[in-house]
């Protein structure tokens, strides 16, 4: 009986460690997500005839694949960001164009990826297309790629203007052929977008907003983006023709790190 006891005892000993380890590893997994601040909205509550093309939340970006903590193809600012754009919109409305969201609040582990897949200098997927004249040793020296995005504030967006009435943007097939970035609009991947001299996310400096090679209607469609959202607070990045960010940022040195998803919102 003495032997049996002991047995039994050290089976239950090794059950109760068991299941132990197990409440722990099932406690780790069910932490639940941060969530976003009370001023964060989805833009489609604010305005919803503004088009979104998630681009992260696609494998067509320089990246090649779905970026880390986009579970949703969905447009996220802080609410005076998401109203100016708004105002923006209905100003475009009339002049016969809507504006398209490609990128909106990102959250730090999506910047994280971004920064692994840089420092993975064999992973030259989608070179073809958005840095075919960049060496990918250069991407952090060029700022091109940084450990600190200020689409992570909430407040910056990456977006275009498309001619009304919409044409839709056909799908991206992973392992199609590539084609330069700024290659002529008629050759590059199809955009419904206005003609801006490059596609969005393009690592070359015509995609300054105000490079000088840039000239006619492109450079009139880039001015008509910039003049109607630096009239309501927003700043452009003078590197990107697509980024801007709203101005007073409500959390100008705080980086998010919620998922873009309707879950991470309280409103």
């Amino acid at each position: 009986m003495t032997r049996l006891s002991s047995a039994v005892r050290a089976l239950v000993t090794t059950l109760a460690a068991m299941l132990t380890v197990t409440a722990a590893a099932t406690t780790a997994r069910a932490t639940p997500d941060p969530t976003a601040p009370n001023d964060f909205v989805a833009l489609r509550t604010v305005d919803p005839t503004i088009i979104q093309e998630m681009r992260y939340f696609t494998p067509h970006n320089f990246v090649g694949e779905r970026i880390d903590g986009y579970a949703q193809p969905l447009c996220i600012l802080t609410r005076p960001a998401a109203e100016a754009l708004h105002e923006a919109q209905t100003q475009l409305l009339r002049q016969g164009y809507t504006l398209k969201v490609y990128d909106c609040y990102r959250p730090q582990r999506a910047v994280d990826h971004f920064v692994r897949w840089a420092e993975d200098l064999d992973d030259q997927t989608m070179k073809g297309e958005f840095y075919p004249n960049v060496d990918k040793t250069r991407l952090f020296a060029d700022g091109y790629i940084a450990e600190k995005s200020g689409h992570s504030r909430g407040s910056t967006m990456d977006l275009t203007i498309v001619k009304l009435p919409a044409r839709p943007t056909r799908p991206y097939h992973p392992g199609e052929t590539l084609v330069p970035c700024y290659e002529p609009q008629s050759v590059r991947f199809p955009d419904n977008s206005v003609d801006m001299g490059t596609g969005f996310d393009c690592f070359d400096t015509l995609a300054h907003t105000l490079d000088p090679r840039i000239q006619g209607e492109q450079r009139a469609n880039r001015l008509l983006l910039k003049g109607t959202l630096e009239d309501l607070g927003f700043v452009n990045l003078a590197e990107e023709w697509w980024h801007y960010t709203f101005k007073p940022e409500p959390y100008p040195d705080t980086y998010f790190d919620f998922p873009v998803s309707w879950k991470s919102l309280r409103s």
